[in-house]
């Protein structure tokens, strides 16, 4: 554990960090462990949708039915873990570490405590959920084997979720890579001993096994280094005094989150109960397409995260010239790098599905179609992801939820409805792009007068330290 003795800095020097490290040199030091924690992320889910699609066509379509079921935990999680963690962030930049401590034990506590309901509640209602999130009668089987044992980690998930984002809030972020990262590869290498028959030979349930434990040793490591870092919050029951007040102020904060990842579940389930006419193929084409996408635009919101720590502090701090510059260094990365990946992606569309599943000519078919479509817009999530951090990090609550909303809630939704009932299965295509086009401009126009306010601001409060 090297790591933890020649690289530890303590709270006030990392706030000193915060105010006076030249903004584009501090979101690249923190936003790349959290792209690589991201990427490894994205990396370990495709490899569950990889390693499940050689089985069969309804495993596949599984694994995308049971990415809903994921998504409510992780929302859950992100909900407490990122409500608290910006308070936390806000906290420290006005230098209340007892307060912040507070937080940190509330939030670790709750997530745990939730992450069992959503166990229990799940595994009563198995079948029902399964059927719910849009499987047909050869796809249930295979979601339910997957949704049970995803289900029986579901409060490690959470407290890994939530510990990952309250550190990335405190400049930690290189530490909850190590949590995060650990549990990914590991996943990885145990998919594949899991599923087939050279190793346990436990088909689809092995890819379950395989995250849910790989999850749990994140949950140890990331708790471990909580409280044997100087320049992390400890987590301690002795602080577990939770107040409606301070539940008020993790759910001001964290709702923005629970909205985006909720509606993703929902937009996730809509878009099978649409796909589920058309068959198990269609299902399972789109499930990769989502993996892909997902993986792509892993990067932006690593960078994102990089953002919000600093973006928090210096708020606290009422260094807005600093968040401005932060915000927009970040968008212009985020638009370089995901035009640059859609373009390689819309060229390699055809290998890349095939990779999945080359059995199946229908799933590929499909999958290469839905994915170049998706490619053609899909570079405005750089917008629409920066939009959302940098409004829930300053605590503008309700216009950060309905930016959460846009793309798989207020627009996707009922373009599903609308087009599918249309134009058939095109119309189920066409909805994501339409969506993408709609949700960036709405995004970049709720934004436009926060940061030109915020540029005001910055200007006198250059002209104070001048005068």
């Amino acid at each position: 554990m090297g790591i933890l003795k020649g690289h530890e800095v303590t709270q006030e020097e990392r706030y000193n960090e915060m105010m006076n490290e030249p903004v584009q040199h501090l979101v690249i030091r923190l936003a790349i462990p959290t792209i690589i924690s991201m990427l490894v992320t994205s990396i370990y889910n495709m490899a569950d949708t990889f390693y499940v699609s050689q089985l069969n066509t309804s495993a596949s379509a599984a694994v995308g039915i049971i990415y809903a079921l994921s998504s409510i935990i992780q929302a859950c999680a992100f909900f407490i873990g990122m409500g608290a963690g910006n308070n936390v962030a806000r906290l420290l930049g006005q230098q209340k570490n007892e307060r912040a401590s507070q937080y940190v034990s509330v939030a670790y506590f709750t997530e745990l405590i939730v992450g069992g309901l959503i166990c229990i509640i799940g595994l009563w209602h198995l079948e029902e959920l399964v059927y719910l999130f849009g499987a047909t009668d050869t796809i249930a089987p295979y979601a339910m084997d997957y949704a049970r044992y995803i289900l029986l980690a579901a409060p490690f998930m959470m407290c890994s979720f939530g510990m990952n984002n309250m550190m990335r809030f405190q400049g930690n972020a290189m530490y909850s890579m190590i949590g995060i990262t650990l549990g990914g590869v590991l996943n990885i290498v145990l998919d594949p001993i899991f599923i087939y028959d050279f190793g346990l030979g436990l088909g689809i349930a092995g890819a379950a096994i395989a995250t849910g434990l790989s999850q749990f040793i994140s949950f140890l490591v990331l708790t471990y280094l909580c409280n044997h870092i100087k320049s992390c919050i400890s987590i301690s029951i002795r602080s577990f005094k939770p107040s409606l007040h301070m539940y008020h102020n993790i759910a001001r904060s964290g709702i923005p989150s629970l909205t985006r990842q909720g509606i993703a579940s929902v937009a996730s389930i809509v878009l099978n109960v649409a796909a589920n006419p058309y068959g198990d193929a269609a299902i399972a084409a789109m499930s990769i397409v989502n993996r892909i996408t997902l993986f792509m635009n892993s990067a932006v919101v690593g960078f994102g995260q990089g953002f919000q720590p600093v973006c928090g502090y210096n708020y606290g701090a009422q260094k807005y010239g600093r968040v401005v510059e932060a915000y927009n260094f970040c968008l212009r990365i985020g638009f370089t790098v995901l035009i640059s990946l859609c373009v390689l992606g819309f060229i390699f569309a055809d290998p890349l599905i095939t990779a999945f599943r080359r059995d199946d000519p229908e799933v590929i078919r499909i999958g290469v179609l839905a994915l170049r479509l998706q490619l053609v817009t899909f570079s405005l999530m750089a917008q629409i992801t920066m939009a959302n951090m940098f409004t829930q990090t300053i605590g503008y609550s309700f216009r950060a939820t309905v930016i959460s909303l846009l793309r798989q809630g207020l627009y996707l939704i009922p373009l599903l409805v609308i087009l599918t009932s249309a134009f058939g299965f095109m119309g189920l295509l066409l909805a994501t792009p339409l969506s993408d086009v709609l949700s960036g401009i709405t995004a970049f126009v709720i934004t436009r007068s926060i940061v030109s306010d915020f540029r005001k601001l910055a200007k006198e409060e250059q002209g104070t330290v001048s005068a």
